[in-house]
């Protein structure tokens, strides 16, 4: 009986099955690819780090650190700094990672160089590996010079790939490897040089890294130095892309959830008109089970095979993940198929179709064989208790699934709670519409206006149901919209004379009337000229950093007792600071405590209060302190921002280096001031803001394409839930549009009802979904991204009348049917 029955609603059917199709390839496509990342992860860990660990330190090791890492025999060694280098060529400058390198790193993998054996020769020759890609941009090539400091170098090669290195580290600041053993030559590691020291070790198989890094961690530690090892890099990178993959499972999830409500609105309407011939059957002696029984597996059957071909299309579409996150991958992805996403796959599609078609299936085991003489619009309805037990189930498995790919219990209660509140005030809208009209219902409208809003509460209408779909649909698409002008809004940087756009670094103070004369020469301003000071914590409210690392109970986060604060002194606030707690110190008071102000992170991790005691070791030098005042600092905005800022009077004799900024109205004035400021102090790093700007501008589009991708499953499904709901409520307006016609109503008439219903249906729809995203986006930039929001004009431009128009093109196909022929031929046809 299934099968027969099913063979004359395949058109029907087909439609319930689409609903689901596409979620079901989201699902399997974005688990096949986590499981390949993951494998390829672990697969490839040492060849991501070039070797089995490294011990690295921030500033030179010291004597007891240097004895640790002799003792294990590294195999190679780095030392990296950010510096700008010249091409002597034709005096362009770049900012640039410098790599000392000696040894024969990497151990695992290979450098990658045009000519090839570069990457074996650089180290006998003397000569440098440059970025290819920065070769590229001021045509060079490899026999050509490299200027790096105080020294002069060929180029060996151009370096395509080297382990350890990532694409978007090296857009900021391109790779140059050359010999340890010219590092000093360069004289650029000067006193606040930000450097780091590396050492490679190739480990035997029968070494446990774990254990020698939990022997060694406290003594690296306490010598200001990190072991670090491929297990635990591995976790870290797995631990990074987890977020993209929980990101990307909950778009899949989205367009999954909306299948199932395309489903369970298409089967209601299909079980409505199935009540009167399963009443039949059970006159005839069929009983509840079976009758039940019948559409269970229909609707079964629609799941196993709508997940066996949504696996199918995931396994092709997992395909194209790599090629959108190559970006952001460290490593070229292998794919492979494995046979659990697949499994899920078909289980889930059979599990959801038939949890989500319940509701309207247990209305089949109370249809009663009297329902036959009985004529009465109202359905069969389910017990309250079994209504209520169905939407707990529906609920409690929505958070189960949301549990299992996002992984965390709130974010998974939240999200569900969220869609359970969408949903809810979708569906109180459109009741909320259904019964203004009843109550203001247009008696003196035409009567093709008042038909279609009739239609609009009629018994089998289809209001609640499309204005969910549509609306859900609108919500999705305009929030993805408005959420992206909300993160390219916070890259935009309005440019004028006061904003800086070319920052440098690292001028010593013998430097800093030179290099401000040199920016005043171009006449340009010098925007900002702020001292830089660096110190350790040596204690906390009486207790020493170093007892502090060894306590496992501290409260203390332990970055704050290891990290090198780079401070400054001066007498205001900046405009993204704002005073929270104390009161601000301009000025050090004679024969009064210094008085710090300490930013409200800063507070919250120290856990400092305003009078607490801080001592400083300033290049040796103790300096005791008190928190005077905590501020709430805006990290966000383009400008320098300190944790710690002293009072005017108290720095000013300590060693220290200096940060400015200018403004350059143009790349010719850029380059000139850069060429000039390298030749003369070639100690200096540069940064142009314009090129750290289009680099997120490009991070940004790409991080858009992907999220606008998997929006396209949710809004593609939606899209075919709306094409299934507003096909399925064909059959019910049919046989209404035929007696209309027996009784004189013309085609035209007929077209301007069903054009009304869902013209009404379409924009109430959209509008409702727009003003939640409205609503969604206005508190995603207020909470989240702390950002003003004005909104843009597209979506209400283009999204509103575009699904407006899309509803009512499919409702109008559905009367097609009934205009080109007869009613009596368009009835016999129906049946």
């Amino acid at each position: 009986m299934a099968w027969r029955d099913a063979k004359a609603s395949k058109m029907r059917l087909f439609l319930f099955m689409a609903s689901i199709i596409l979620g079901i390839a989201a699902v399997v496509s974005i688990q096949l690819f986590g499981t390949n990342l993951k494998n390829n992860i672990q697969s490839q860990s040492k060849t991501l780090m070039g070797a089995d660990y490294i011990i690295d330190a921030r500033q030179e090791p010291t004597e007891r650190a240097l004895a640790i890492i002799d003792s294990l025999k590294p195999g190679a060694k780095e030392v990296n700094f950010v510096s700008m280098i010249a091409f002597p060529k034709h005096g362009g400058t770049k900012l640039v990672k410098v790599q000392g390198l000696e040894g024969d790193f990497p151990f695992y993998g290979n450098i990658t160089t045009e000519p090839a054996s570069a990457a074996q020769s650089y180290q006998a020759t003397g000569g440098a590996l440059v970025d290819a890609t920065l070769l590229l941009q001021f045509n060079i090539q490899p026999g050509d010079s490299i200027k790096i400091g105080k020294i002069t170098l060929p180029i060996a090669g151009a370096l395509k790939s080297m382990p350890g290195n990532s694409v978007v580290s090296s857009s900021v600041a391109p790779p140059v490897v050359i010999p340890y053993r010219y590092i000093e030559a360069t004289d650029l590691l000067q006193f606040g040089s930000r450097k780091e020291y590396q050492y490679f070790y190739k480990a035997s198989d029968t070494l446990n890294l774990k254990r020698l890094e939990e022997a060694l961690a406290t003594a690296l530690d306490l010598e200001n130095a990190d072991l670090d090892t491929h297990t635990s890099t591995t976790q870290r990178l797995g631990r990074r892309y987890d977020n993209v993959g929980k990101f990307l499972n909950l778009a899949a999830f989205i367009a999954l959830l909306l299948g199932c409500i395309g489903i369970a609105s298409s089967v209601h309407i299909y079980i409505k008109e199935k009540l009167g011939p399963i009443a039949i059957l059970k006159c005839l002696g069929a009983s509840r089970l079976q009758s039940f029984l019948i559409f269970l597996i229909q609707i079964a059957g629609i799941g196993m095979i709508g997940g066996a071909l949504g696996s199918l299309i995931g396994i092709v579409l997992q395909t194209v993940f790599p090629y959108l996150l190559k970006d952001f991958l460290p490593f070229t992805l292998e794919l492979s198929i494995s046979a659990q996403p697949i499994w899920i796959g078909i289980l889930l599609g059979v599990f959801m179709s038939v949890l989500f078609a319940l509701l309207p299936l247990l209305r089949t085991w109370y249809v009663s064989p009297l329902d036959v003489l009985r004529v009465d619009e109202q359905a069969v309805q389910e017990p309250k208790q079994i209504r209520i037990l169905v939407y707990g189930m529906i609920l409690i498995c929505l958070f189960l699934f949301s549990f299992w790919l996002l992984e965390d219990a709130f974010y998974a209660f939240a999200f569900v709670g969220g869609t359970v509140i969408t949903f809810s005030l979708l569906a109180a809208v459109a009741w909320g519409f259904i019964k203004t009209i009843r109550w203001f219902f247009p008696k003196h409208w035409s009567f093709t206006a008042r038909q279609s809003l009739l239609n609009l509460f009629r018994p089998n209408n289809q209001t609640v149901v499309l204005v969910i779909a549509i609306g859900l649909g609108t919500f999705l698409i305009s929030t993805l919209y408005f959420t992206k002008d909300i993160l390219l809004a916070k890259t935009d940087m309005g440019q004028n004379e006061q904003t800086a756009n070319m920052i440098i670094l690292d001028v010593q103070t013998n430097q800093h009337e030179a290099v401000a004369k040199t920016i005043r020469d171009k006449n340009l301003n010098l925007n900002n000229n702020i001292p830089l000071v660096t110190m350790r914590m040596h204690s906390l409210k009486g207790q020493e950093v170093n007892k502090l690392r060894l306590d496992s109970t501290r409260q203390v986060r332990g970055w704050i007792l290891n990290h090198e604060f780079r401070t400054t002194y001066r007498d205001s606030l900046t405009d993204s600071e704002e005073l929270m707690a104390g009161e601000w110190y301009p000025k050090m008071e004679a024969k009064s405590p210094i008085r710090i102000s300490i930013s409200d992170n800063l507070a919250r991790d120290a856990k400092l209060e305003v009078g607490d005691p801080v001592v400083f070791n300033v290049q040796g030098v103790l300096m005791e302190t008190i928190v005077g005042s905590i501020r709430k600092v805006d990290w966000s905005q383009v400008q320098l921002n300190f944790s710690i800022v002293f009072p005017v009077g108290v720095l000013e004799q300590a060693p220290q280096f200096y940060v400015m900024s200018t403004m350059a109205p143009d790349e010719t004035v850029s380059a000139a001031l850069q060429q000039d400021l390298v030749a003369k102090f070639p100690n200096l790093s540069i940064i142009d803001l314009r090129q750290v700007f289009n680099l997120v501008d490009d991070i940004l589009e790409k991080v858009s394409w992907v999220i606008n991708f998997m929006a396209f499953f949710s809004i593609f499904t939606g899209i075919i839930v709306l094409i299934g709901s507003v096909r399925t409520s064909k059959y019910q307006r049919i046989k209404e549009s035929v007696l209309l016609r027996t009784l004189g109503a013309k085609n035209k008439q007929i077209l301007q009802i069903s054009a009304f219903e869902y013209l009404f249906l379409g924009l109430l729809g959209s509008l409702v979904g727009l003003i939640l995203a409205l609503l969604a986006s206005v508190a995603l930039a207020l909470f989240v991204f702390k950002e003003p929001f004005i909104p843009s004009g597209i979506p209400f431009l283009v999204f509103l009348p575009g699904i407006t128009l899309l509803v009512l093109a499919i409702g109008l196909s559905n009367i097609q049917t009934v205009l080109r022929s007869s009613p009596l031929e368009v009835l016999r046809r129906e049946v």
